[in-house]
């Protein structure tokens, strides 16, 4: 049987047609994929360098994909005006998330987006309420939201930083425990749960969620790059960087 470098040769020195492998006889075939299975056999580092090879092709598509995505929603990203706005409105740099107070890893990044926003200074970050874990969730997310509406953005980020703690579970009582905590008109802003804004509101995030592939919270924007899931701070602080890069 030909060693490997042998068969490479035999085929170049071959007329063009020696390349097809549907020219080969069923014996040149057998023994041609005889011989890469035992080449591959006793070198699996050649596969595992084409493996990496092709994940990085992947991950290059994907990064790409994702950033026409946010070119083509842009304006639902970035200039909503409807979406709380924190940290710095001139930031260089505009971070969305999309997030939902049931969510574990939410919870878990909530202090490290906090840290990333206020250590930075010069980052605007948008909120998309995103509730996708059960009636809790948008009962959250319309309080949340209809307090922004009755009582104004300093309000709305009261409530949402103490929906992002709350331990228990989100009930009219506990969100009328929560009003009332903040010095908040529950009534004003329990009728207002039920506006259709808010309804359109969460609708707009889900439609938004959905045309850039969001499945799962947390996900975020950051500058023109797209991360679907959790994200520590150090590595937040790296795609920051790389955006002002």
């Amino acid at each position: 049987m030909l060693k490997p470098l042998a068969l490479a040769l035999t085929f170049a020195a071959a007329p063009a047609l020696a390349f097809d492998i549907g020219a080969m006889s069923d014996a040149e075939r057998q023994a041609f994929r005889d011989e890469v299975r035992a080449y591959l056999l006793d070198h699996p580092d050649v596969l595992m360098e084409a493996i990496q090879v092709l994940e990085s092709r992947e991950a290059e598509a994907q990064v790409a994909a994702d950033a026409d995505l946010i070119a083509e929603n842009a304006d639902a990203l970035f200039g909503d005006d409807a979406s709380w706005v924190g940290g710095n409105p001139d930031g260089d740099i505009t971070v969305v998330e999309f997030m939902d107070y049931r969510c574990g890893y939410c919870r878990r990044a909530f202090p490290e987006v906090a840290e990333l926003v206020e250590s930075d200074g010069n980052i605007r970050f948008v909120v998309k309420e995103f509730p996708i874990l059960g009636e809790q969730s948008l009962l959250a997310s319309r309080f949340a939201i209809a307090t922004q509406r009755v009582a104004g953005d300093a309000a709305y980020a009261a409530v949402h930083d103490a929906l992002m703690t709350e331990r228990g579970d989100v009930t009219e009582t506990s969100l009328q425990a929560l009003a009332e905590a903040q010095d908040l008109d529950w009534e004003a802003i329990s009728d207002e749960m039920a506006a259709p804004e808010v309804t359109q509101r969460i609708g707009d995030a889900h439609r938004l969620g959905s045309a850039l592939g969001i499945q799962g919270t947390p996900s975020f924007v950051i500058g023109d790059q797209l991360v679907r899931g959790y994200l520590p701070l150090d590595e937040m602080r790296d795609l920051v960087g790389e955006e002002r890069g």
